[in-house]
């Protein structure tokens, strides 16, 4: 038995959930095609691809091993939904299944599989793990066809978006504004089918008894905390919400959590690792979850179109909420620089932003220091995330691919050459060493409210403020880790800046950080 692996769990059981083992299922229905179907039932049924079965080849090559498996298990979906309508199967499902068979690197099923290496799974582990993980792809088509309804998205992936190819299809069999809704209308409609696929998909995945209820448990937090994420980010929007804590917030609950690390604990579970690994490998992959929503707020700006796979300042244009906008209105704020204020006030959710006015963006929170701020938060979040895993008995075959993956996923597509300045060193900023026990002054206090744009600080607020962000260094590497710390601290260098502001801005941060540190 590997060392991560134990007989008893250290952590208290989830609330019983159903099993996700075989269960007998209904006489098998004969279908107009010919096709069968009910539980028990179809290729979904059927053993893995022959080419999908040794852990040597599925290590090889993961991404093509989880991409045979979801060829298997879509053949059985459109099967069935060919037989339910021809219309619904080649106008809806068969686009379903085409994006998800188009996905990209498969990120999160990698996640899945080398945490369960490295927490010692083998062949009785294969399957599932192959089968969840795929699932996980389902789950993430659902994510990118809604959000692209949301964010009146007409490309993904170098192509039309999906509610944007159905919109076509019927263009000039209706006015513009019946086809609009349709194409959102039917948008919905194919992220709700892949999500039905992803659930059955993982309900029926034959898991031991033991880790079932964990998988289970699992799976239906990471759904809620990835709606929970999404409509935070669109309630920000509405109501133009610039406030740090909540951009991180919702950072955390769609990208850290559902993008690494509820599959690193997925994996973990499959696996039967003990508590303390599967602690450190969820800390872990929140720190690094973070990195990776920092790095997709700076890259929706200052990316390169070309390496990124779509177009510059969506965010902006959509007035996003994002971590990278909060933390510049903050120091814009607090350092009294009014011609970023309005900039920026005047270009978020402004859709008509021409290229011109987006360079202007760019110049200001440039200015501000934000974009170096966060770029500089990402390494120390990517050297804590790995700091996690130092002394946890990892499976020798899973923990470099593990830790390689985890660096990569946190540096996604930077930019060829970076376009701002690194921190300055001004009084505040965080110490650029890299060093993943050094932490900067962290804490919550309640001196600052949560929102880029709060007024003027008193001197007794500065005070409580720096007092607050002065009590935190014990709580580094406690749960989950901090998130931003004070990489807020130092404004613009482009006007005066008073003690009593950059503690206010320090106050903010650090709220957000403690907050997301315990898991609030």
């Amino acid at each position: 038995m590997r060392p991560t692996q134990a007989k008893e769990h250290h952590v208290a059981e989830p609330p019983p959930f159903p099993r996700l083992v075989p269960v007998p299922g209904p006489p098998a229905r004969e279908h107009p095609d010919g096709a069968t179907g009910g539980a028990g039932s179809g290729a979904a049924r059927e053993a893995l691809p022959p080419d999908a079965g040794d852990l040597r080849a599925v290590d090889a090559d993961v991404p093509a091993a989880v991409g045979r498996v979801l060829d298997q298990v879509l053949a059985d979906r459109l099967a069935r939904a060919r037989a339910a309508d021809p219309l619904f199967a080649a106008d809806l499902a068969c686009r379903v299944a085409d994006f998800t068979r188009a996905g990209g690197k498969r990120a999160r099923a990698q996640l899945l599989w080398w945490s369960l290496r490295a927490c010692g799974g083998g062949q009785e582990s294969l399957a599932p793990a192959l089968r969840i993980g795929a699932a996980l792809e389902l789950l993430q088509t659902c994510a990118l066809v809604h959000d692209d309804v949301m964010d009146a998205a007409v490309r993904r992936r170098g192509g039309p978006a999906l509610h944007a190819a159905l919109r076509d299809r019927y263009a000039g069999s209706a006015p513009p504004g019946r086809l609009g809704r349709f194409g959102d209308a039917a948008g919905i409609l194919a992220g709700d089918l892949a999500l039905a696929w992803a659930d059955d998909l993982v309900a029926e995945t034959p898991v031991g008894p033991a880790a079932a209820p964990l998988v289970r448990r699992l799976w239906s937090d990471m759904r809620t905390e990835m709606v929970a994420g999404q409509y935070l980010d669109v309630q920000g929007q509405l109501t133009a919400s610039y406030s740090l804590a909540r951009a991180l917030r919702a950072a955390c609950l769609k990208s850290a959590l559902y993008s690494v690390e509820r599959p690193l604990a997925l994996g973990a579970a499959l696996a039967g690792a003990d508590g303390a690994t599967t602690r450190a490998l969820r800390s872990a992959g929140r720190c690094v979850g973070v990195a990776f929503q920092l790095r997709d707020d700076l890259n929706d700006v200052f990316g390169d179109p070309r390496r990124t796979g779509r177009s510059c300042g969506s965010d902006i244009r959509e007035g996003k909420p994002t971590s990278l906008i909060a933390l510049a209105l903050a120091r814009a704020e607090a350092a009294g620089d009014r011609r970023a204020l309005t900039v920026l006030h005047r270009s978020l959710g402004d859709a008509g932003l021409t290229p011109e006015g987006l360079d202007e963006v760019r110049e200001v929170l440039v200015a501000t220091g934000a974009p170096a701020a966060v770029e500089e938060r990402i390494g120390r979040l990517v050297a804590r995330g790995l700091a996690h895993l130092d002394g946890v008995p990892l499976a020798p075959e899973g923990r470099d691919p593990l830790l390689g993956l985890l660096r990569r996923t946190a540096q996604g597509a930077p930019p060829a050459t970076r376009p701002y300045p690194p921190a300055d060193g001004h009084p505040g900023t965080a110490p650029a060493d890299g060093h993943p026990g050094t932490a900067p002054a962290e804490g919550r206090s309640g001196a600052a409210a949560a929102h880029g744009h709060s007024g003027t600080a008193t001197a007794g607020e500065a005070g409580r403020a720096a007092e607050g962000a002065g009590r935190a260094d014990d709580r580094i590497g406690a749960g989950a880790g901090p998130v931003v710390g004070r990489f807020a601290a130092a404004p613009a260098a482009s006007a005066p800046v008073t003690s009593a502001a950059a503690a206010v801005v320090t106050a903010v941060s650090a709220t957000a950080s403690a907050g997301l540190e315990d898991g609030r």
